[in-house]
């Protein structure tokens, strides 16, 4: 029998070592399996749209507060969907409401007072014409997009697609990307749409104020869990409470400020 060549030989050990080294550092493993792909998704999505509002600032520089809105925007958009809250969301239903409503009436407001669309399409060009065109178009009549958005919120905080989009990370990112959508529509309907519209803007926004305060409270006078048995009464009390006021605050300072506007428009 003919003599393998070393180097053969040390090739061959390599080789029945390969696999287990290839499994054993699995970007998949570093990411927690496949359920770390909702997030990694998430994370890359985040980072496109910040990065590309950066080199479009550079072609066209934003007011200086008009920045500081959207960098803040984006910051606590990353601390809230890789921070700890999708942690403590699975077991805490008062965290799992502080994330929504930070997603809901946070970071929508903040990116729509940041005024980004310049700065993208700089980066962009004609690329995301097609995207941006439907989307204002829509977000020229208020009550329609608080229609939208308010159905986002009650399906999602029902108890089937809840408990859903807590158990299954995919889900979970569909139910992320339904608030940002459909509150970043709705902001921007209400907060830079015509001035004409502002009469159905404040409209908008008191409906809005008035059905998020009424699951709020439904959420704190229950007698039983709503979403799970398992699930700690008073902690869904708190959730409900977190929807109730602070939720409730972010409608009233904005009719107040259209208010505002509209009376220094005619006065």
């Amino acid at each position: 029998m003919s003599r393998l060549p070393r180097g053969a030989l040390l090739l061959g050990a390599a080789g029945g070592l390969l696999p287990h080294a290839a499994l054993a550092h699995s970007p998949l493993d570093i990411l927690g399996g496949t359920e770390g792909i909702p997030a990694l998704l998430s994370a890359v999505a985040l980072a496109i749209l910040w990065g590309a509002y950066i080199i479009g600032a550079r072609r066209l520089p934003p007011k200086r507060g008009e920045a500081w809105y959207l960098h803040a925007g984006m910051l606590i958009a990353a601390l809230a969907l890789f921070g700890p809250f999708d942690d403590w969301a699975k077991t805490s239903s008062a965290m799992h409401m502080t994330q929504h409503m930070l997603l809901m009436v946070v970071i929508p407001p903040l990116w729509v007072l940041g005024r980004p669309l310049p700065q993208w399409r700089a980066a962009s060009g004609d690329l995301a014409r097609p995207l941006w065109q439907p989307l204002l178009r829509l977000a020229r009549y208020p009550l329609l997009t608080a229609l939208i958005h308010g159905t986002m919120i009650w399906v999602w905080h029902a108890p089937g697609p809840y408990m859903i989009a807590v158990e299954h990370v995919w889900w979970h990112l569909l139910e992320h990307l339904c608030f940002l959508l459909s509150g970043w529509l709705f902001w921007w309907s209400v907060l830079r749409g015509s001035a004409i519209n502002t009469g159905k803007a404040m409209v908008a926004l008191l409906l809005t104020l008035m059905h998020t305060g009424l699951l709020g409270a439904l959420l704190t006078f229950a007698k039983a869990p709503i979403y799970d048995e398992a699930r700690s009464l008073a902690d869904q009390q708190l959730a409900g409470l977190i929807m109730w006021v602070p939720g409730g605050l972010a409608y009233i300072l904005a009719i107040s400020w259209l208010g505002y506007a509209w009376l220094r428009r005619h006065t």
